[in-house]
This record gives structure tokens, sequence and C-alpha cells, in this order.
């Protein structure tokens, strides 16, 4: 039985049983949830993303509307451009806070990347964006 905890619940994701599937926002990657969503009520979401081997980013911009968005790269590199702020490559260990609405857009990354994923709330709209002039 889960207990609740001020709106959460008690909740382990362990590496073992985790499945990555292909269903998330972008086709070129896999997703596996680590079960934040569903423990916290949907308040946050939070999953490990890896690349989909051989398959690249259409480096489309876009935007997303939710109050939190931290990503921590594990394996690999990624490259993103920011609207203000440039092309960053991010490599194992790196992390970037995104702020809301940020116009941002995933240039390309590595066959081999990994990062996680940390969003609030768990599920949001995300919305296409002209390029930055």
């Amino acid at each position: 039985m889960t207990q609740l905890y001020k709106n959460q619940a008690f909740t382990i994701a362990y590496a073992d049983d985790g499945k990555f599937v292909g269903e998330g926002l972008r086709a070129f990657f896999e997703y596996r949830q680590l079960g934040i969503a569903k423990a916290t009520q949907g308040k946050f979401g939070a999953h490990v993303i890896r690349a989909v081997p051989g398959m690249e980013s259409p480096a489309e911009w876009h935007s997303h509307e939710l109050e939190f968005q931290m990503v921590y790269v594990t394996k690999g590199w990624v490259v993103f451009e920011y609207e203000g702020e440039g092309e960053h490559i991010l490599r194992e260990g790196s992390c970037v806070l995104q702020p809301p609405g940020i116009k941002h857009r995933e240039v390309r990354h590595s066959d081999d990347l990994e990062l996680i994923e940390i969003t609030s709330p768990a599920e949001f709209a995300t919305n296409p964006e002209d390029a930055p002039a």
C-alpha cells in the first residue's frame, strides 16, 4: 500500500525495472519515466531520456508552458541553443535550468546521449516558435 506524505507518495524507480519507450515529446529520443508524476499527482515529472542512435534532431525552435525545467546530462553530449544565450554544449555532469517560456532548440547530440529531465508540472504544453532574430 502506498502512503501519501503531504500530497506525495513514496516511490522508487529501479534501473533494472526501467523500460525506455519511444512515446514522448521527440521521436529521436526514448523516455524512461521515474514514477515522479504519479507520486506527486502531476506536480512534478522526471524521466531519463536517451538518444535513438542514428536519428538526428530537426533542430526546431520551441518553448514550453511550465514552471520549472532542469536537464542533467549523465552520458554523452548535447548542444542546445537558447534565445539570447546562444549555443551551449552540455557534456556528462553538465546541468541547465531552462527558465519558463525560453525559446530553445536541441541542435545535435551524440548517439550515446542520456540525460535526466525534471519538470513542473509533469504534463505541459510545447509551442512551436519562430527562430529568434
